[in-house]
């Protein structure tokens, strides 16, 4: 068993994002959960709309709760110390250790000084992991060759350096240009930066990786280090994505012969990871749209979470689809909110402290009978609950900053566990829930999709398919990449 030597941490940063760092360092996570160690992630600052709470309570990146399973442990903070969530074009709420420090325009965080106090905050992060966990499995941020933010960095060479870690670099060549950028990203390295990268990773490949070979050579020449492999272009491995760029690839219209649910693009959407399992479901086709022919060639209809509900609700009543959205709930078709768009079903949403948005109240869809208030203090948790009083416990987590309460007689979506009911039900075909995950339970998936097929879904704990998944991804990475050259870094 490889437990008796002490490792350690490797980093796997990219020439820009979605080049896959987030899934790469999922499945080393795997691998090294899988070889006897006791591996965790870290990313000491991620951008993202996804996020998730862990079981203290406290909100962390999608991404690394994703990571924290693929190596079997239980998410925290440590692993996310940062988290900037967009509001706007120009603004984030940042999330420190777990929780909200307020919103921040882009020049406010980051231009101003070395940010020298929020990388000694994520450096404590890291050590408390480290003396928790071996090997610590870090991820960078976008590009590591950002000369305008490298002074400011606190996620990319900065905290290799600060760690020690023998750094990988991600190039993803189904986008081309990988010779430049690749030669570029290392030209641009300073000394001490350059010494922490131990080897490249080219992903996303399609057909003979041999053809290959003097492209690595080449590689190998201009920037100093080995191609420690190449990881073929997949599609049967089904691992969470970081990035909402992601949402591009996705389909975008109705199919025939399927259930068709379309979720509505928004703006500011969080957490598409909820709509994962559906996508996954033999009997659905799941699509992504901003226009009316896409809602109105929907059988079911999900308005998104928002991070910025208030100016993503204005949006779409601008834009047309407010009005779509209400006829096809009228002429019988099938319309649920997750989170936000929750709030945006109802009659109306006031926002007096700002919290969102400048407008401080804008009226709703009308569809659902509830009022929604924002408010400063977020709700972030993880939920057992019952759905429509059946017995069967589900899983959920709830991220929020608001409170909504029914206009008239309410019937819950779901019971919690401590009592409290979540959500409003309107019927079968209309309800709304602040539970994020709550549609990967396949009691609501039957539930939601029964008016349109007598087909239920395969019951097997979406867990383990999951874990199974996880458990794919490592031994793509150990039939593509040189793993034991990784572990000769890693003992050195």
């Amino acid at each position: 068993m490889e437990t008796q030597h002490k490792l350690r941490p490797v980093m796997f940063v990219g020439t820009s994002s979605d080049v896959g760092k987030s899934v790469i360092t999922a499945g080393f996570c795997r691998i090294f959960m899988q070889d006897g160690y006791a591996p965790a992630p870290f990313k000491a600052q991620n951008m993202s709309l996804n996020s998730y709470a862990t079981p203290e309570g406290l909100e962390i990146g999608r991404a690394q709760a994703v990571q924290a399973e693929a190596a079997g442990i239980p998410c925290h903070t440590d692993m996310n110390p940062v988290l900037l969530k967009p509001t706007t074009d120009k603004t984030s709420q940042v999330i420190l250790n777990g929780r909200s420090i307020g919103n921040q325009t882009a020049k406010e965080y980051f231009m101003s000084g070395d940010r020298s106090a929020l990388f000694e905050e994520v450096k404590l992060a890291y050590a408390r992991l480290s003396e928790r966990y071996n090997p610590i499995v870090m991820e960078g941020a976008g590009s590591i060759s950002e000369l305008n933010l490298k002074a400011r960095d606190i996620t990319n060479m900065r905290m290799a350096i600060a760690a020690g870690a023998a750094t990988y670099l991600i190039t993803d060549i189904d986008r081309g240009g990988i010779f430049a950028s690749l030669y570029g990203t290392m030209a641009l390295l300073g000394p001490a930066e350059r010494a922490c990268v131990k080897g490249i990773i080219i992903n996303k490949f399609r057909g003979d990786a041999g053809l290959f070979d003097e492209g690595k050579k080449i590689i190998e020449r201009l920037c100093g280090v080995p191609v420690i492999g190449m990881i073929p272009y997949f599609r049967d491995i089904f691992i969470e994505e970081e990035d909402a760029v992601a949402l591009q690839q996705k389909r975008n219209q109705p199919v025939k012969d399927k259930v068709n649910i379309a979720v509505v693009l928004v703006g500011r959407m969080s957490n598409f990871t909820d709509f994962d399992r559906l996508d996954n479901d033999s009997r659905l086709n799941l699509y992504y749209t901003h226009t009316r022919e896409g809602i109105a060639g929907a059988d079911i209809i999900i308005l998104p979470g928002s991070k910025n509900t208030i100016e993503d609700l204005i949006e779409l009543k601008n834009n047309g689809l407010a009005t779509t959205i209400i006829h096809a709930q009228r002429n019988g078709k099938t319309v649920i909110g997750i989170c936000g768009g929750y709030q945006m079903m109802g009659e109306l949403i006031e926002d007096p402290l700002g919290v969102e948005s400048a407008v401080t109240e804008v009226t709703g869809l009308g569809i659902l009978p509830v009022r929604t208030i924002l408010l400063a203090e977020k709700t972030t948790r993880q939920c057992d609950f019952t759905y429509r009083g059946y017995p069967e416990i589900c899983r959920g987590y709830e991220i929020h900053m608001g409170e909504t309460s029914s206009t008239a007689g309410a019937e819950p979506t779901a019971l919690l566990s401590d009592g409290q009911p979540d959500g409003h039900y309107l019927s079968g075909k209309c309800w709304g829930s602040y539970l994020h995950g709550i549609l990967d339970n396949p009691l609501v998936i039957n539930e939601l999709v029964a008016p349109y097929t007598d087909e239920k879904v395969d019951t097997a704990d979406y867990q383990s398919f999951r874990n199974e998944q996880y458990d794919k991804l490592a031994d793509l990475l150990r039939a593509n990449l040189d793993i034991e050259q990784v572990y000769q870094q890693l003992k050195d």
